[in-house]
């Protein structure tokens, strides 16, 4: 298979993914009404990781030391994304969270460049360039004005999973990505469950409602299981920054699908908005194999 099917298929891999977690926005935010954060993320993920166990438990067999920290190392990451992300919007609104979260298109390049030694390709900056822009224009919906606690917090849920994208690329080539993939989402449930035990109430058997149980059905196997396991394999064939490009399309579906399932109306400035995603991930495409073959080389 020659380097741009592969680019292809990867992408479009990752494209479903972006899919599948900006149509499920919807439903998590009907559950959190119900259920707290972390408790309802440390369920989402451990009936992922029972998920995938049963499909490839008898690739335990082949974990070693290396894999288990490397895959620890990662899924810590993973867990600091959802974490800032969930405390940083008790401080400010969901539009602002949007775009700073989004700002991890603009983290990528910078940490693949420090970390992996890559540097992205013309086409990339300026499909970062205008991802970023149309994801202001979705996003907000008054400017970005005072920063406040929560938006720092938030900077930090984008940092996280900046870091996240950055160290799947690095260590996704050489490991097996099935049980990279079941670590990172055991160490998520794990430090999820720590912290709802500390930080949150227990969840009584009421708080199990319909939209909740729904929620977790939705995002336990398609949204988090397969969504990271796709992640894990295919970053093999694609850079950082193109991933970090494609999932900025994870607010325009989720946009889409407010449309559809709430009857929101997006105005002109936020059609825009996606129309310059869509040019943003567009342009990344244009110099793809460019950017695979710094990998595969």
């Amino acid at each position: 298979m020659s380097r741009i099917s592969k680019q292809a298929k990867a992408d479009f891999s990752l494209l479903s993914v972006a899919f599948v977690w900006g149509v499920t926005f919807v439903v998590i935010q009907d559950a959190l009404s119900d259920i707290t954060p972390h408790y309802f993320n440390a369920i989402r993920f451990f009936l992922a990781f029972l998920f995938l166990a049963a499909v490839y438990h008898r690739r335990f067999t082949s974990i070693d030391k290396s894999t288990f920290f490397i895959g620890v190392f990662i899924g810590i990451f993973l867990f600091s994304g959802y974490a800032f992300q969930t405390v940083g919007l008790q401080y400010t609104t969901a539009s602002k969270s949007g775009f700073i979260t989004g700002l991890a298109v603009v983290l990528v390049p910078v940490l693949t460049a420090f970390i992996l030694r890559r540097m992205p390709t013309a086409y990339a900056i300026i499909g970062v360039i205008s991802a970023t822009v149309g994801l202001g224009l979705l996003s907000l919906d008054q400017g970005i004005n005072q920063i406040n606690f929560g938006d720092i917090l938030t900077f930090f849920c984008a940092l996280s999973f900046g870091l996240h994208i950055t160290m799947v690329g690095k260590f996704a080539p050489n490991n097996d990505t099935v049980l990279l993939t079941l670590i990172q989402i055991a160490t998520v449930t794990v430090i999820s469950l720590i912290f709802g035990i500390f930080t949150e109430t227990v969840p009584k058997a009421q708080s199990f409602t319909q939209p909740v149980w729904i929620a977790l059905m939705v995002t336990a196997i398609p949204a988090t299981a397969l969504a990271y396991l796709i992640q894990n394999n295919v970053q093999k064939f694609t850079t950082p920054t193109h991933t970090a490009i494609i999932f900025t399309m994870e607010p325009v579906f989720a946009a889409l699908t407010a449309i559809v399932l709430a009857g929101e109306v997006l105005t002109t400035k936020q059609f825009l908005g996606c129309g310059l995603i869509l040019v943003g991930m567009l342009a990344a495409e244009l110099k793809g194999t460019g950017a695979l073959a710094k990998i595969t080389e």
